[in-house]
């Protein structure tokens, strides 16, 4: 992983804008339906360049593939995973992985209202209940080749400074699965990590440092709302000993870990602190730790790494701009919040990044750019102050 040796360097979590065209052609793909799969791989390739030379434009010196070929987690489980079935919705069944669960109770009118229209955020399933019914299986080899030879396609002409491609860990999974086949959740949890392993390695193999996005380590605090403190870092440790089960033979310098407290637009009042987790997530097999930190909920938890000690050869990548809202961060705000992190971990320790994904959620691809191009003159007056 690329580190700040003489500036900060910035990353971003993954999503980029994709035309509306193309997000169509994606969901139909994801939905079984036929489309000429020809043109769909021509042109994904020529939007994914067009959003590398964008990424190196505004400054990123770690870039993607924007994650286009991607619908969701959850459809993007679906097609990788084997030993699944989906059912017809239940209108009357219990919601599951309400990522806003806490929330749902206090703001029940808010979610009622339909201020946030989120399935993920209220558990609300519209297309249908995904089951484990037998062994878990990867059978995604071929979208994650075509993803590797796409992204490589997009990259020609360009020189970025570092490669990344994204992947979801066996809790993030979880979320979105009832299990009907295994045992225990350990026992489910272990047989996905075995799964992803596979996608893992080859990420790797291909020469892209892997980048774990597991929003399910923060976000699940509010999917099980009568848990403790305790027992919820039980359960978190849980999730991240199957994650380093799927990471065990690829080395630590290959992989770098994102986590969020969920990406829907809503309070993240009952959000669990960062205090009360920050050791679990630095139990992760990882050189880089991105970690949202900008929002109005979580912008003060700078100050928890003054107690939490960065282990050595390791790099925080704070969130230094947002996906919750659609103002463009000041780069003197992104420089100040870049700043403190540095004075608390070390200048070379620490890189600029994003709350989560930026591209799908602040309402137009102008405004995903101009956060980019903000967050890197903000890193930029940073490294001056900080190099001189």
């Amino acid at each position: 992983m690329i580190r700040s040796t003489d500036r900060i360097l910035t990353m971003h979590a993954g999503t980029l804008p994709r035309p509306a065209d193309m997000r169509e052609l994606v969901m139909a793909k994801s939905r079984g339906e036929a489309i000429d799969e020809a043109a769909f791989t021509k042109d994904l390739q020529r939007v994914i360049g067009e959003n590398v030379k964008k990424q190196i434009e505004t400054g990123i010196d770690s870039v993607n593939d924007g994650e286009l070929s991607k619908s969701s987690f959850s459809n993007y489980m679906k097609e990788r995973l084997g030993g699944l079935e989906t059912r017809d919705a239940d209108p009357n069944a219990p919601r599951m992985g309400a990522i806003g669960g806490r929330d749902l109770t206090a703001f029940a009118e808010y979610f009622e209202a339909g201020a946030n229209r989120s399935g993920a955020a209220t558990g609300q399933n519209r297309i249908g209940q995904t089951v484990c019914t037998g062994p878990i299986t990867y059978i995604g080899q071929q979208d994650l080749q075509a993803d590797i030879d796409n992204f490589n396609v997009g990259l020609k002409g360009s020189q970025p400074n570092e490669t990344f491609l994204p992947a979801i860990t066996p809790g993030t999974v979880e979320h979105w699965l009832k299990n009907e086949y295994y045992k225990t959740a350990e026992e489910f949890l272990f047989a996905v990590a075995d799964a992803l392993a596979i996608e893992y390695k080859a990420i790797v193999n291909a020469g892209f440092l892997l980048q774990i996005d597991d929003p399910d380590l923060p976000d699940a605090w509010q999917i099980h709302p009568d848990m403790t403190v305790p027992e919820y870092r039980k359960f978190a440790q849980l999730r991240v000993d199957a994650l380093n089960h799927a990471l065990k033979d690829i080395p630590e310098e290959s992989i770098r870990f994102h986590t969020c407290w969920g990406s829907y637009h809503g309070p993240h009042q009952f959000d669990i602190p960062l205090a009360d987790i920050v050791d679990i997530i630095l139990n992760v097999k990882a050189v880089g730790y991105s970690i949202e930190a900008s929002n109005p909920r979580h912008d003060h938890e700078w100050t928890v790494w003054k107690d939490a000690k960065l282990p050595d050869g390791k790099v925080l990548i704070p969130g230094v701009i947002g996906h919750s809202n659609d103002f463009i961060e000041h780069p003197e705000l992104v420089a100040q919040r870049l700043v403190r992190y540095a004075n608390i971990v070390g200048k070379e320790n620490v890189m600029a990044g994003t709350d989560c994904g930026i591209g799908s959620r602040v309402g137009h691809a102008q405004i995903c750019w101009a956060k980019f191009q903000a967050m890197s003159e903000g890193a930029a007056i940073a490294s001056k102050e900080l190099w001189g």
